[in-house]
């Protein structure tokens, strides 16, 4: 067995552990859902939580960003784009909660 294919195998087989435990979670996520209800809190962090992990798993087994030190720039990348997103939601819910106190609207 050559080299090529042998790299081709191990890849295949990190496709498929990544599309197993991203399937894994998903289904889980559904199934506290339908067990639980989504109206406790305690479903809410549930679900959050499954969807970070899934996050993790999706960024090592499909976008193959790990520890490496040749990864780590894509890492950087990927930290940063968060960082801008996260700003961006925050500052715009931080922007609409306080226009809707100003504007004397109650949660319904």
């Amino acid at each position: 067995m050559d080299r090529r294919s042998e790299m081709h195998r191990r890849e295949r087989r990190r496709y498929v552990i990544g599309y197993g435990g991203s399937l894994l979670l998903t289904l889980a996520m559904f199934g506290v859902a339908q067990v639980y209800g989504i109206e406790t809190v305690g479903v809410y962090l549930t679900i959050g939580l499954l969807g970070l992990a899934q996050l993790v798993l999706q960024l090592v087994y499909f976008l193959h960003i790990d520890r490496r030190r040749s990864s780590r720039e894509d890492l950087h990348l990927v930290l940063f784009s968060t960082l801008v997103l996260m700003i961006m939601i925050l500052g715009t819910v931080w922007v609409l909660g306080n226009l809707a106190t100003r504007m004397h609207m109650h949660l319904m």
